[in-house]
Formats: C-alpha cells, sequence, structure tokens
C-alpha cells in the first residue's frame, strides 16, 4: 500500500473510531446515570454484567475503538509535534494501541468473567 493510501486509511479509521467512541461514551454515560439514580450497587452492577453477554461485547468494541483511535492519535501526535515519522514512530504508536487493547480487555474480562 502506498504512503497516500496508508495516510487515508488511517485518517478514515479515525474518524469511524471518532463516531464510535461517541456512541460508546453516551451509551456508557447514561448506563451510569441511571444506576446512580437506581442506587445500584457495585455488587448489582457486577451482576448484571455476568448475567447478559451484550455487556462484554459493547465494552470490548469499546475498548478496541478507543484503542485504534488512541494509537493512530498517537503516531499523528509524535508526527506533527516531535518530528518523529517512519517504521519507529509507527512501531510504537502500534506497541501503544496493542497495550490498551490488552489491558482494557483484560479489564473488560475481569468485570465480566
Amino acid at each position: 500500500m502506498s504512503a497516500a493510501r496508508t495516510e487515508a486509511a488511517l485518517w478514515a479509521a479515525q474518524r469511524v473510531t471518532a463516531v464510535l467512541l461517541a456512541g460508546f461514551v453516551l451509551v456508557h454515560l447514561a448506563t451510569m446515570v441511571y444506576a446512580v439514580r437506581a442506587g445500584l450497587s457495585a455488587q448489582a452492577l457486577l451482576a448484571r454484567t455476568h448475567s447478559n453477554a451484550a455487556w462484554p461485547a459493547f465494552y470490548a468494541l469499546f475498548v478496541l475503538a478507543a484503542a485504534v483511535h488512541g494509537a493512530i492519535g498517537l503516531r499523528t501526535v509524535a508526527a506533527e509535534w516531535l518530528g518523529w515519522r517512519g517504521r519507529g514512530a509507527d512501531a510504537a504508536a502500534a506497541a501503544a494501541g496493542l497495550a490498551l487493547a490488552v489491558l482494557g480487555l483484560r479489564a473488560v474480562w475481569a468485570v465480566t468473567a
């Protein structure tokens, strides 16, 4: 893939994940407001996450979208602010995204398994 195509694909992925994250954040905040207003305890919330497969899937997708979005953003910041471009910067951004994904999915697993 050419450099221009790579940049265009990353630009599109950044915008798509931004839209997804907006939806995920709205659902997450609405859920938290509902939980607080309903007076649900941490134990009650965990019981709900354990009994419904939709919540782990929702939060796993949330984590993956955040990891991709964050990695692309870090790559852009490294290029624009630090002048760091090329394979090293790409590898560092990919490593950061992978770390975010692994840690986030581990957290999802911890509260839903």
